[in-house]
């Protein structure tokens, strides 16, 4: 056995320091960065984040190809899924107001490979859907010109034919990029004050299209001689609703900005919220529009808005609609080249990529490197890549995202609060009359007894006693009171949080395995009708036995900051959805993203678990630990320990007599 033991130790350590926890200690609002973000300016990054291109392309789609009218529906149930996600970043964003948002969550919860994992496809995400973005506005631009870019390029540059490439270098995309880096890279007040004007233009042109199109709404396109308003059922509308789903990817700007928020416990919650139903406001009533105004069966999927305008007898309404969705994509630009580089500086702040990338310029209080270097990448991507070939690779890291975050609320609701070292050590301004009765108290129960008790310190016999009094209370991460009697026996000797951290583990196997079966069992796999039907059973009953598990224990109670509702069942519901629409992706999507997985381990095991911060913590050494004896015949006895990285112990004894009261001047420690 011992051998064995000895054995394992490698392995034990490993599984140790890839799972290990980010410790915030000091002010959570102490930042190298600059706090000057309000609500206001919170909530129309959000909406710069999610009303973009999707407003004027994926409207026309859905409504032509999945849903019909009924992409309205769509849109809805597409907003209640993204805002189960918010609530989850929300809560976060206003607990841990730092940047780094779905990364900075799991490693605070979860651990910190997972959390380098996460970080390392947010950034893969932002770098793509920030090049596809310039494509897109890049094609738009040259469609109004009658191509007259494109044809320039092919004819006096150059031009190629290579899979997963363009046919030519997209040199306006690559420009926009350049230029958008440069005046991010001037300060957050530069990017806010640009996003402020291309949404203010881009929300003009949304209410302009609402009103006019009002006006000439017709609405016998929704009858059933066109076809009626769900001309493909229910399966269209969920259809076209995993669609629509991805057209509110992008308030999670909001919480990677928290670290810059003037009040994040305030601005970043109402900032979410106000965002996200503009959004959906904004999605539902063009949809409704757009097919009041020409039958859905004749939208044009590339310029569905600016064509229907067009049929109608109203060119002149097609520039003001291009005009919008310039602005509109403008605006997602400087989204996507905000967020990405704090992602990457907080990962560089936290040891786990390149150190060149946490510094911070003195002027502009902004990390100039990341935001150059990550910025050219994106342009020499979109300068190289088929807009096709970005798109299909986006979303598993945002899903991934998604799911993480929800699991990691779950998981930090029900963990009791972590005593912060140095809020422990400091000294308390009346120590001495706090510890002065416990020498005597102490010296009782020795002479009552006749044999030496050890205490690590005054202070902790005083710790003792009152633990003793509350032990009635239950504490976060511990059954209800109501349900001990009946559980207790099975699950009373964990530890504070310890099931429900398993159960948010059969949560995610459930939810993964039930979402296979409904997407694979019958096709693929062919199951028979037995087998099928069984397995649906069982992973249902996962599912809902783990969210059950979880709700008998008691969660902490923060008023402070918002907190998401219904928990577990919100973040449940969260994860559910967000498995389901991973398992919809393709199977090369699947290997991409396995191959980029592989590309961070290595970035990760070579660089990131040799230079973590929290690593480092573990080989500087201990802080000194007292022991106090009382001895039979009154005296005391300190034994001090400084505990040596290597393991050495070094011991001093001090006698201290019994008329003597001493003091502890802090947490076992600092002596």
């Amino acid at each position: 056995m011992a051998t064995c033991s000895r054995g394992c130790a490698p392995a034990v350590r490993l599984c140790q320091r890839l799972n290990r926890l980010k410790t915030l200690d000091g002010d959570m609002m102490a930042t190298s960065l600059k706090r000057c973000l309000s609500t206001l300016d919170l909530t129309l990054m959000g909406v710069g984040g999610m009303v973009g291109s999707g407003l004027y392309v994926l409207t026309g789609t859905v409504a032509k190809d999945t849903a019909g009218p009924a992409v309205i529906i769509s849109f809805i149930f597409a907003g209640i899924a993204s805002l189960l996600a918010a609530f989850c970043y929300a809560e976060f964003g206003a607990r841990f107001p730092k940047t780094g948002s779905a990364y900075m969550f799991t490693y605070v919860s979860v651990g910190e490979v997972w959390a380098f994992l996460i970080g390392w496809n947010v950034i893969l995400e932002n770098m793509i859907g920030g090049a596809a973005v310039a494509r897109a506005w890049s094609g738009y631009l040259d469609s109004i010109f009658n191509h007259a870019i494109q044809n320039f390029t092919e004819t006096h540059i150059m031009q190629w034919n290579v899979p997963f490439l363009a046919h030519y270098p997209d040199l306006l995309a690559a420009g926009i990029l350049v230029v958008a880096s440069v005046f991010i890279s001037f300060g957050v007040q530069v990017s806010s004050y640009l996003n402020h004007i291309f949404s203010t233009v881009s929300m003009g042109v949304i209410a302009f299209i609402l009103v006019f199109g009002f006006v000439l709404a017709d609405p016998a396109n929704w009858s059933q001689e066109q076809g009626g308003f769900a001309p493909y059922g229910m399966s269209g509308i969920l259809a076209g609703s995993a669609t629509c789903f991805y057209a509110f990817v992008g308030f999670d700007v909001i919480a990677s900005s928290s670290e810059e928020a003037k009040n994040p416990q305030k601005a970043v919650p109402v900032a979410t919220a106000i965002s996200l139903g503009l959004a959906a406001t904004a999605y539902i009533l063009v949809s409704c529009v757009l097919t009041l105004i020409v039958p859905w069966r004749t939208l044009d999927p590339n310029s569905a808005l600016a064509d229907a305008f067009f049929r109608r007898g109203y060119s002149w309404a097609g520039i003001v609609v291009a005009v919008g969705s310039i602005c509109a994509m403008n605006t997602v630009l400087l989204c996507n080249l905000f967020s990405l580089p704090r992602i990457v500086y907080a990962m560089a702040e936290d040891g786990l990529f390149f150190s060149i990338f946490a510094r911070v310029n003195p002027v502009t209080k902004v990390p100039v490197n990341a935001i150059l270097v990550f910025g050219i990448l994106m342009a020499c991507m979109a300068l190289i890549f088929d807009l096709e070939a970005l798109v299909q690779f986006l979303s598993i890291g945002t899903l991934l995202a998604y799911t993480f975050v929800a699991a990691s609320v779950i998981v930090l609701r029900f963990q009791p609060e972590k005593t912060n070292s140095k809020d422990t050590a400091t000294p308390s301004p009346n120590a001495n009359a706090e510890v002065s009765p416990a020498p005597s108290e102490s010296q009782t129960i020795t002479e009552d007894s006749e044999e030496p008790k050890q205490y690590e310190s005054f202070s902790d016999k005083l710790q003792l006693v009152e633990r003793q009094k509350t032990r009635e209370r239950r504490g976060v991460g511990q059954l209800k009171a109501y349900w001990e009697p009946y559980l207790d026996r099975l699950l009373g000797d964990c530890e504070p949080g310890e099931v429900v951290a398993f159960c948010v583990m059969t949560l995610i196997v459930s939810s993964v395995s039930l979402c296979a079966v409904l997407e694979f069992g019958n096709e693929q796999l062919q199951f028979p009708v037995w087998c099928f039907a069984m397995l649906l059973v069982i992973f249902t009953l996962g599912y809902v036995l783990s969210l059950a598990v979880i709700w008998i224990h008691e969660p902490q109670r923060n008023n402070q900051t918002f907190q998401v509702p219904l928990v577990p069942l919100t973040p449940g519901a969260s994860i559910l959805f967000n498995v389901f629409l991973m398992m919809k992706l393709s199977l090369l999507t699947w290997i991409r993203f396995t191959v980029w997985i592989a590309i961070g381990l290595l970035v990760y095991f070579g660089y990131g678990i040799w230079h973590s911060k929290e690593g480092l913590r573990d080989f500087q050494p201990k802080d000194m630990a007292a022991h106090y004896v009382v001895l039979p015949s009154g005296s005391l006895v300190e034994t001090v320990q400084s505990i040596q990285p290597d393991g050495q112990v070094v011991t001093s004894a001090h006698h201290i007599s019994s008329s003597a009261a001493p003091t502890d001047t802090g947490a076992p420690g600092k002596r």
